[in-house]
């Protein structure tokens, strides 16, 4: 689809544009809301070839992965009905590697823990390492702030690594 976007393949690359629609995604900015504010070269390119790429999806009646999250997060936070009715089939939420979530997961969590408060997440900000595919730090060192209910259990021995190596990562 993004070769047919008239954009300068030179310049921009699939793989760069559908990095950069990934991560606007990730973000929960819409085709639309991007172009509104695209004003350097590159921008009004990448919106070019985002809508584009979502008029695809659309005639295929697809969505990518972005998609799913995104759409996820935007329902459950602009409808209260529905966002009750899952909330009230999934009162625990538990969410693994937390420190490796986009901002959409985020919302999503957000979303459906609010509720009840029933969260609980695993994770290690000195193991973040998924941010080139939109993995946010900071939403790991927020939890305390977003969750103050919730109890820390800090695993602060480690029995996968040798003595010489947990002292250089120190």
């Amino acid at each position: 689809a993004l070769k047919d976007c008239e954009i300068d393949s030179t310049q921009f690359s699939p793989a760069r544009l559908l990095d950069a629609v990934s991560t606007l995604k990730n973000k929960l900015v819409g085709a639309e809301a991007f172009s509104a504010s695209a004003q350097d070269f590159f921008s009004k390119a990448l919106s070019r070839a985002y809508a584009r790429y979502q008029a695809l999806l659309a005639s295929q009646n697809a969505l990518d992965f972005d998609d799913l999250l995104a759409k996820t997060a935007i329902l459950l936070e602009g409808q209260a009905e529905v966002c009750r009715e899952v909330q009230d089939r999934l009162q625990f939420i538990l969410i693994d590697e937390y420190q490796d979530t986009n901002h959409a997961q985020y919302r999503i969590a957000k979303a459906l823990a609010s509720a009840h408060g029933n969260i609980c997440a695993t994770g290690d900000p000195d193991q973040s390492i998924y941010r080139w595919r939109g993995a946010d730090i900071r939403n790991i060192l927020a939890f305390e702030r977003d969750w103050p209910h919730a109890h820390v259990v800090k695993l602060e021995e480690n029995f996968r690594s040798a003595a010489n190596i947990l002292k250089a990562a120190d």
